[in-house]
């Protein structure tokens, strides 16, 4: 039996298809996933959900 559980990831319906610089999030009960969609291979980051609130606010400049 493996530890690695399957992320379900996505990109927001606002990410263009033509390799644009998106992100990709994957929601855990306790882990927001957050990789770079164009090098998937690369390490990701993780968050926990209250930190997310204030990632976002930054990331869209209102913070």
């Amino acid at each position: 039996m493996s530890d690695t559980i399957e992320l379900a990831w996505f990109k927001s319906t606002y990410s263009g298809t033509e390799g644009d610089n998106c992100i990709e999030v994957a929601v855990a009960p306790t882990t927001i996933h957050i990789r770079d969609s164009k090098d998937r291979a690369r390490p990701h980051l993780d968050l926990t959900p209250a930190a997310w609130a204030p990632f976002v606010a930054h990331a869209a400049g209102v913070a």
